[in-house]
């Protein structure tokens, strides 16, 4: 275990949190004025910290560079959470306050505000779409005589785990609201049971000869479902992303191979499942122990808002701004959970 005096301390933290900030090795010379003594002083006293392997040389200059045991006793011992500011807090609390969204709604969006403000990629897990399944699926029409040419319905799907989602569709006026209705009765007498990654599938083999066989405009009502549950289950897909884009400014994946790399690795199910956490607490996984990828950190922390769970994790280099992160993610944890 390595412990650090005081001294020692402040110099490692203004090494981590300038690297952080600027993207360049650390030199001695840079640091005369914060500390208040001569070069040759943070010299050696960078060399202690070299030693102990918390920081590196970096391999184009003769700065210094916190390396990943670095990082990791920073994170351990010196960050504090930053302050969030007033504007971060309105961007997420108006999605949060929006009644009209369902959680898993408001969670994405939330995590794809947080990509905006880090300019990190940030990730949500839900619960696997194996143990989620139909409940319910009804038609609303919506009451609006504004438009003779179409009807303004919704289709509602309820989940198992009390997920409710819908998708507002114009039909067409040839299309009966009573064969849509009809239609959905069948398909809940049917499918009720059947987990969503299933329901497509079965709605071709099974529910569409059944319409085929009762419904008048039959083709025309099997789209219409096939189309909806489509979007439902996309949307209910279990992983989520925001910011993908961002890795582009990575410039330690600036190398076209590294950056290759990393896309595959998001692609790659299994491997972002990795991800997944149950720890209560917002925590902190760097370099190799992220058993993602040995050049990123990821933060992650897992969520329970009523019958809804599951990670979210933010993915950005090591030289991440690992303070404004936790806070961010304590404050939509916190939040959602309440």
């Amino acid at each position: 275990m390595i412990n650090l005096g005081d001294r020692q301390e402040e110099l490692l933290r203004e090494i981590v949190e300038n690297y952080i900030r600027d993207f360049k090795p650390i030199s001695s010379k840079s640091l005369v004025n914060k500390f208040n003594c001569s070069s040759a002083t943070i010299r050696n006293s960078m060399s202690s910290l070299e030693d102990l392997g918390l920081i590196e040389k970096e391999h184009t200059s003769s700065g210094r560079i916190p390396s990943e045991a670095g990082y990791k006793y920073y994170v351990s011992h010196l960050m504090k959470p930053k302050e969030m500011t007033g504007e971060d807090v309105l961007k997420l609390q108006t999605i949060l306050s929006n009644n009209q969204l369902v959680i898993s709604d408001a969670i994405t969006k939330c995590m794809e505000i947080i990509s905006d403000i880090t300019h990190y990629t940030s990730v949500v897990i839900g619960p696997s779409k194996e143990n989620n399944t139909l409940k319910q699926i009804s038609i609303v029409k919506l009451d609006d005589d504004s438009d003779e040419f179409s009807n303004r319905v919704v289709a509602v799907l309820i989940t198992s785990q009390g997920v409710v989602e819908n998708k507002q569709v114009n039909v067409s006026k040839d299309i009966n609201l009573q064969e849509l209705i009809k239609a959905s009765e069948i398909i809940n007498k049917a499918l009720i049971g059947t987990p969503l990654n299933r329901v497509q599938e079965r709605l071709e083999l099974e529910i569409k000869p059944r319409i085929r066989e009762t419904i008048e405009k039959y083709d025309e009502v099997y789209h219409f479902f096939s189309n909806a549950f489509q979007d439902f289950t996309m949307h209910n897909a279990d992983i989520y992303f925001g910011g993908k884009t961002n890795l582009l400014d990575f410039q330690e994946l600036s190398e076209p191979n590294k950056l290759k790399d990393m896309v595959s690795k998001l692609e790659d199910v299994e491997l972002v499942k990795r991800i997944e956490t149950d720890e209560q607490d917002v925590n902190i996984y760097i370099g190799e122990e992220t058993e993602f990828d040995p050049d990123v950190t990821i933060i992650k922390t897992h969520y329970r808002a009523g019958s809804d769970e599951g990670t979210l994790a933010i993915i950005g280099p090591k030289r991440m701004e690992y303070d404004k992160v936790v806070s961010l993610l304590n404050f939509l944890k916190s939040y959602i959970e309440k």
